[in-house]
């Protein structure tokens, strides 16, 4: 893969990991509710089912899925009901923010796992951005050094943005103000998760 190539799929995985959306409230409320190793915990795993998502690309399913609607459909819309499913915890602050600091309890590592690939798996505008603007450079990757690159520069890139929001976020300070915001946050992840998966589903009909 050439290096003007390699830079210009650096910059499209910049500008989608910094794009403001459900991913970040997930890794600010992990951040919050356990701290930085959490937010970091839900910063990689989110970041790994980006990589997933690459790999698929690149082994051209995601071709195959956008090929045969009843599939792609069935697992766009059991995604949206896991992101309404998650939205509606938030709001209820059911396992959410408030709830947690209130009882001096934590969320574990594992949670923090699981939602933060759970948030990124269960997308599929991730699937969509993919196939739209990825395809391009999976077929300037001819050998198994580009074809690496392809995987693992949206996948580090992810988890490197949202590790360095979790470590900001963590800072003793800022940490302090956004947990006295903590049931504003619950409420505003829940609406922003809720919200995305009203648009998974109109987009389908």
């Amino acid at each position: 893969m050439a290096l003007s190539t390699w830079l210009g799929l650096l910059a499209i995985c910049c500008l989608g990991a910094m794009s403001p959306g459900p991913s970040l409230a997930m890794v600010l409320r992990h951040t919050l509710s356990g701290g930085r190793l959490h937010g970091v915990v839900c910063a990689w795993a989110h970041s790994i089912g980006i990589g997933v998502y690459a790999l698929v690309t690149l082994l051209g399913l995601a071709v195959v899925l956008a090929k045969s609607p009843i599939v792609f459909n069935g697992i766009a819309i059991l995604g949206a009901l896991y992101l309404a499913w998650m939205g509606l915890q938030a709001l209820q602050s059911k396992g959410g923010m408030e709830q947690k600091l209130q009882s001096g309890e934590s969320s574990s590592l594992l949670q923090a796992a699981r939602d933060g690939l759970a948030i990124s798996l269960f997308n599929p505008k991730i699937l969509l951005f993919f196939l739209a603007l990825f395809s391009q450079f999976v077929m300037a990757a001819e050998a198994s050094t580009g074809q690496a690159l392809i995987v693992l520069t949206p996948l580090v890139i992810d988890g490197l943005w949202y590790t360095i929001i979790a470590v900001v976020l963590s800072h003793g300070p800022i940490l302090s103000r956004l947990r006295d915001k903590a049931a504003l946050i619950d409420k505003l992840s829940g609406i922003v998760l809720i919200l995305l998966a009203i648009r998974v589903i109109v987009n389908l009909f």
